[in-house]
């Protein structure tokens, strides 16, 4: 027998993701489309009454933060359009812009989260735990938007990062949509309040899964890690929202 014959067979070669399909151009924009929707819904009836009911005027950060958050969404949109039209180099190009945009949204996101329990605080609209969902939101999105940013080289891991990172703070339009109804029908709980905040975003990022399993017969192995955070990340924010030892914390910590 020759040294030829012991050696261990070769591992069989790993199938690579196809990074394209054809329906990813329809796929990747409708997805941006619900979000835009989901904004819509939630922002616009909310907007109309305060406007109408000639409420207190919003502070200034929050202002500077609704049109940096309108602003990823437009260059968002942008880069999904310019994909479509295969116009990678404007996108590369636009996309430089987009990370020292999007490094904008958490820090004003936790910044309008402060001010606004601050001055709700001891009011009816007061809730000091409810900074759990603005803070975790603000988190997942840095870790998945920023991971999308260094995998850029890597298209079909990038697009789905940059997409999941947007879908973990569109849950503020459809939470505004549907979590009074929910929460009026069936209560305060856990079930109630994180279907009405996340439901629909967290089956959207479900989503992603079941269109690539159609379209590849398989997961991208960082969408299944961004997917796994992102929903870890709501659950926990929605438990930490009624966690007797948070509220105590968030209590003490907005208390003017």
């Amino acid at each position: 027998m020759t040294a030829s014959t012991l050696t261990a067979p070769s591992a069989a070669p790993t199938r690579p993701f196809p990074p394209n399909h054809p329906w990813d151009r329809n796929f990747f924009l409708t997805w941006v489309a619900l979000i835009w929707l989901g904004i819509g819904l939630g922002f616009i009836p909310e907007l109309t009454t305060h406007f109408v009911k000639h409420e207190t005027p919003f502070v200034l950060v929050t202002h500077i933060h609704a049109a940096v958050f309108m602003g990823w969404l437009v260059l968002l949109t942008a880069q999904v359009l310019l994909i479509r039209t295969r116009r990678v180099t404007i996108h590369r190009t636009l996309g430089l812009a987009m990370v020292g945009w999007g490094a904008l949204i958490p820090v004003l996101g936790v910044a309008v989260a402060w001010s606004v329990q601050r001055r709700t605080f001891g009011t009816p609209t007061g809730d000091p735990g409810f900074y759990s969902i603005q803070l975790i939101d603000c988190v997942s999105f840095t870790v998945l938007s920023g991971a999308g940013v260094l995998l850029r080289n890597n298209a079909s891991a990038h697009k789905r990062l940059m997409l999941l990172g947007t879908l973990v703070i569109a849950d503020a339009g459809y939470g505004r949509f549907l979590g009074p109804p929910l929460e009026h029908a069936y209560g305060k709980g856990f079930w109630p309040e994180h279907i009405g905040d996340y439901g629909v975003t967290g089956l959207m990022i479900i989503g992603i899964g079941v269109y690539d399993l159609i379209t590849r017969k398989r997961l991208h192995p960082v969408y299944v890690v961004g997917a796994a955070f992102a929903l870890a990340g709501q659950a926990l924010a929605t438990f930490l929202w009624h966690d007797p030892a948070w509220v105590t914390y968030t209590t003490r910590l907005f208390h003017p």
